[in-house]
């Protein structure tokens, strides 16, 4: 397909209509989504929210530190979302549940046209961005941003997972549920409804926005270990993983161990973030001590997450593994780097105390 060059053009009420001037073939992603990351992919609503607030012109790392507020939950890592009440406080951007009662794609044109987003769910049978994974093979829901549509030429750009994409013809029907894709027994998709307000301020009150973000998750954070309680259920699960199919471990892993680490490594994103940023007043020797030591062990604990997934798929194929020392290590480098933070946000407050 070729490119689609939105900067050439005018939406009218009958024609195409798009919100940014971006082209997908030109497109520079995010740095948080580089080869070089341990996760360079994280979940379908992070990512797709990276890739918005870049687009925009924001910088999305402070949003990130919704991760520092994650838990397990039994049977998944939590699905790390940015918060809503962080992206209003950071960016002034307002996100809402929609009620789709209407045509999903005529919600889409109309909101686009009021200079406004959505992010919808869509099968991944339909995204080619999936080839190999989902594309055409396996129907599976993930969270989309169109911001540009062509009705007429059936053509849509849209982000989704680590960049900005282009769609058309028999996958802007399925994606829309258009044509020979109609169902009524199809359920709407979940979507919600991205507003732009304004976000007044100079860099350092941004930055301020940034610092009591990122201690409000860290005050969310659970009481004991987390990573604990997750690596007590992969040890009681191991057995029945090894007779598991290798789609059921996929699909372990995603939920469990792989939410772990994107977790671990978008903290340390976060408190690199900070870091990089904190004036001499602000942070003293020892705060930047603390910054370095939760950067460092949450990196670890990322890496370990990953080593760990990959012996993992090791069992599954019927091979012989030892992960105990492993498990531990990842579970107590979790909670060094969590110190390490809270150390850092008591100083803060003390601070903050002291200047009243």
């Amino acid at each position: 397909m070729d490119a689609m060059t939105t900067s050439d053009t005018t939406p009218t009420e009958t024609g195409p209509v798009w919100l940014l001037p971006i082209d997908a073939a030109t497109y520079v992603p995010h740095d948080v989504h580089a080869s070089e990351r341990v996760w360079t992919e994280t979940n379908c609503y992070i990512d797709v929210w990276v890739e918005v607030l870049h687009a925009l012109g924001h910088d999305p790392i402070p949003a990130m530190a919704a991760a520092l507020a994650s838990d397990f939950q039994g049977d998944q890592w939590l699905f790390v979302k940015f918060d809503l009440t962080d992206l209003r406080t950071l960016y002034g951007i307002d996100v809402n549940e929609m009620n789709v009662w209407r045509p999903t794609i005529d919600h889409v044109e109309e909101q686009l046209r009021a200079g406004r987003l959505m992010t919808i769910e869509a099968d991944s049978w339909f995204l080619p961005d999936t080839a190999g994974v989902s594309y055409q093979l396996a129907h599976a829901k993930s969270t989309i941003v169109p911001q540009f549509l062509d009705r007429e030429q059936r053509r849509l750009g849209y982000f989704h997972n680590a960049s900005y994409f282009e769609l058309s013809d028999d996958d802007f029907d399925g994606v829309f549920r258009l044509g020979p894709y109609a169902d009524d027994r199809w359920l709407p998709p979940y979507a919600e409804l991205v507003r732009f307000g304004r976000t007044a301020g100079s860099p350092e009150e941004f930055f301020e926005r940034a610092v009591a973000v990122v201690r409000r998750n860290l005050a969310l954070r659970p009481e004991d270990n987390p990573a604990e309680r997750l690596v007590a259920q992969i040890r009681a699960d191991m057995e029945w993983l090894a007779s598991s199919d290798v789609d059921t471990f996929h699909q372990y892993a995603f939920g469990m161990i792989r939410q772990f680490g994107v977790a671990a490594e978008l903290s340390s994103t976060v408190a690199q973030w900070v870091m990089d940023r904190s004036r001499a007043e602000d942070v003293d020797d020892s705060g930047r001590a603390d910054f370095a030591e939760a950067v460092e062990r949450f990196n670890e604990a990322a890496a370990m997450a990953k080593s760990i997934q990959f012996r993992l798929a090791r069992l599954v194929n019927g091979r012989a593994i030892y992960i105990d020392e492993a498990l531990a290590t990842m579970a107590s480098t979790w909670q060094k780097a969590m110190d390490a933070m809270i150390q850092w946000a008591d100083q803060k407050n003390n601070a903050d105390l002291r200047k009243v």
